[in-house]
Formats: C-alpha cells, sequence, structure tokens
C-alpha cells in the first residue's frame, strides 16, 4: 500500500528493514516481480514515478508536489532539448522533474542562495542520475545577476519572487515563461505588481488533488486531501518593457 513503499538503489543480496518484515534483494530481479519479506508480506519491484523521486528527497526545505509540478510544466513550452531556469534549488525535488523533461540535449540552470540546501539539492539529484542535465550555481542573482545563456522558461520559488521579476526578464528569451509559487496570496499580490510591466497573459491559479477510495459498494473521497500548497502564478515576456 502507500504507507509501505520505499525507493531504493538495485543491488542484489542487500537486506533492507521495513516494518513488514526484512527484504533481500534478489540476484535477477525484474520490474513487477514480486518480492516476499522475512514476516511474509508480499512487495512488488515497480518502476518509480518521477512523482516518486521527488517525494522522496531528503528535504531540507519544503518542496514542489507532484501536483503543481504538472501543471506548471504544461503552461509552458518546456520540452525535450529546452534551455530552462530554476530560482530555487531547495531540495532538488523539482530539479529533477527539470532535468527529467529536458533530456540528454537541455539544461537546467539551478540557482540557490544558501550552501547546505544546495549541497543537499545537489546530492538528491545525483541519486536520481540527472546531474549531468544541472548546472547548480550558488549566488543571489539580484544582486549578481544570472549570467547565463538566454532560457525559454523560468520557475521561480522563493519568498520574495517580486524581486526577481527584472533578473529573469533579462535572461528570458522573448515570449518566454514566468512561473512563479507562492504559498500566500499577498506574496501573489506584490509579484503581480512587479510582472505587469513586463509580462502579458499574466494568471494564477491553485490545485487542489483529492484521491478517491474505490470500494464496492463504498467508493468515497479520502478524508485526507492535499488542498493548499501555493498560488501559481504565469506569464509570458514581452519584448519591450511597458511604459
Amino acid at each position: 500500500g502507500p504507507k509501505a513503499q520505499f525507493l531504493l538503489v538495485y543491488k542484489p543480496g542487500v537486506k533492507f528493514s521495513t516494518h513488514k518484515g526484512e527484504i533481500i534483494l534478489p540476484e535477477d530481479s525484474k520490474w513487477g516481480e514480486k518480492i516476499v519479506s522475512s514476516s511474509g508480506t508480499t512487495f512488488y519491484v515497480i518502476k518509480p514515478a518521477t512523482g516518486d523521486l521527488m517525494l522522496k528527497v531528503r528535504r531540507l526545505t519544503t518542496i514542489i508536489y507532484p501536483k503543481d509540478a504538472g501543471l506548471m510544466l504544461l503552461y509552458t513550452s518546456i520540452g525535450c532539448g529546452s534551455r530552462v531556469l530554476e530560482v530555487g534549488t531547495g531540495s532538488g525535488a523539482f530539479t529533477i522533474v527539470l532535468a527529467t523533461i529536458v533530456g540528454t540535449t537541455g539544461k537546467v540552470y539551478s540557482f540557490e542562495r544558501r550552501k547546505e540546501f544546495l549541497d543537499n539539492a545537489i546530492n538528491n539529484v545525483r541519486r536520481a542520475s540527472l546531474a549531468d542535465r544541472v548546472e547548480f550555481l550558488l549566488c543571489d542573482p539580484t544582486k549578481e545577476g544570472f549570467n547565463i545563456p538566454a532560457v525559454e522558461v523560468a520557475f521561480v520559488d522563493v519568498p520574495e519572487p517580486w524581486e526577481f521579476v527584472r533578473p529573469v526578464y533579462e535572461v528570458l528569451e522573448p515570449g518566454g515563461f514566468w512561473v512563479s509559487l507562492s504559498p500566500n496570496i499577498e506574496q501573489v499580490q506584490k509579484t503581480y505588481e512587479a510582472l505587469k510591466s513586463y509580462f502579458v497573459r499574466l494568471r494564477t491559479v491553485e490545485v487542489i488533488e483529492r484521491e478517491i477510495l474505490v470500494r464496492e459498494g463504498k467508493t468515497r473521497p479520502r478524508e485526507f486531501m492535499i488542498c493548499h500548497t501555493g498560488y501559481l502564478t504565469f506569464g509570458n515576456k514581452i519584448a519591450n518593457e511597458m511604459a
């Protein structure tokens, strides 16, 4: 079940202890096969989804959740070969998503101001075998600028996104996409005020996820739902700053 899922790097013979008994990884394991623990509990070898990789990172910060990440990607032009900017590496959960999407021919430029966060994020992305697609940078772009090639999408996840509007505008391609996540509406209001001179098609949305518990004769929504995590703000760069 969802409470008994573990993300492991496969190594034959490795022992792994769980609340459902000890698991010994077999010599030849294939996707979809079952493994029985020492307590008799059946586990299955399942290929991790990108969302699993996100949720299993070692966290020193809050992370962007899969429900928000999907919309953040689909409301932009990101794809294989894209160059994208991430402002606020955090724990690297969303960095993993971006690196997966841009592929081996793309590049993610990820900026973080705190070294302990960046070091942890680098380890998380390396664990996902995606570090070669990411350039990690430790600096404050509001003071030093970004100093990177032009990008087509900028994802901003910092407490004060409005302070990054002008630096992001300078490095975005014309028509490029701004995406920011803010937990409270006051942040959104300040960001809008900063964006409106440089971006058009501004839009803010909130994503709410509710899982359905499907059982014969008694299907219903689960009591717990992933409700408010943040407001997503989108915009497109204009070629010339508005007066």
